[in-house]
């Protein structure tokens, strides 16, 4: 009922879709941040490529301290599945308004506020992400520190003393035709950070399910949003998020993954077979 009045009065109603798996350390900080947004009207669906219970422990917990709607989406882990637990989660979320996040990536106090500024009919939203180094990863996890609460100047000294990989993106820009430079460009674009309309997803039918173990169904979705007419804007100097370091996923079906990537870059298709539609009755 919620949903359909927001889409009869064209309203933005948000559902963030945190992916996770097995990190209910990093995921807790996650949340906390969420919990601490400037901007109020959302939703939180945990998408869980099949953690212990540990994570559902930590969701449990804070689910009456968040102040948000928070929900847990989980199934079997069965290698890396993040497009399949992704499209679960989308078809149970209420929103009309996606927004991806890595249950490693610690969004800023703006960051649900500065999607709902940058959203935009036809359009995709991608941000992006800074990166913590390992050493001061374990120091953040061990210490839980609220890093949504550091402001511009505690950064620039993480970046002096190479905490971080970069600091340029942390500083912010408004509106402007640059964001619209790479309208049809699909590389570097990352659900770790993104903002698309539930309309636009379900249009092409959400991730290919096909992809499993690490590796670029994000861009096989981009490449289909655009080939549908929705065009990527630029959230870059808007919304950075900051990646907890972690070793690695293994690469074991990188090169089957990236023949897919290229036969959907050199096809003309948009819908998937096997993406989020199934799910829609069961949700």
């Amino acid at each position: 009922m919620i949903q359909l009045v927001f889409m009869y009065y064209n309203l933005l109603m948000i559902s963030v879709i945190v992916s996770t798996y097995n990190r209910p350390d990093a995921l807790r900080l996650v949340l906390l941040a969420l919990a601490q947004q400037d901007f109020k009207a959302f939703e939180v669906v945990v998408a869980d490529d099949g953690s212990t219970d540990k994570t559902k422990q930590v969701i449990e917990s804070l689910k009456t301290k968040v102040g948000y709607n928070l929900s847990h989406v989980w199934h079997e882990h069965l290698d890396f599945r993040a497009a399949q637990i992704r499209n679960k989660s989308v078809a149970s979320a209420s929103g009309n308004y996606l927004v991806f996040l890595d249950g490693d990536s610690i969004p800023q106090t703006s960051f649900i506020r500065q999607h709902k500024k940058l959203a935009k009919e036809n359009y995709f939203v991608a941000g992006n992400r800074i990166l913590l180094s390992s050493d001061f990863t374990n120091y953040v996890l061990q210490k839980q520190l609220s890093l949504q609460q550091w402001n511009t100047w505690h950064w620039f000294k993480s970046s002096c003393f190479g905490r971080i990989n970069r600091f340029l993106p942390i500083l912010s820009l408004g509106e402007g035709s640059w964001r619209y430079l790479r309208r049809t460009k699909w590389q570097g674009v990352k659900t770790c950070n993104l903002g698309i309309w539930k309309k636009d997803f379900f249009a092409i039918n959400g991730f290919d399910e096909s992809y499993s173990g690490w590796g670029y169904e994000d861009s096989d979705l981009a490449i289909r949003l655009i080939r549908n007419q929705v065009l990527r804007k630029d959230g870059h100097f808007a919304m950075p998020v900051f990646h907890l370091w972690h070793p690695k996923n293994s690469r074991n079906r990188e090169p089957i993954n990236h023949k897919k990537l290229k036969e959907i870059e050199n096809s003309t298709r948009i819908r998937v077979i096997a993406g989020v539609d199934q799910y829609v009755l069961k949700y």
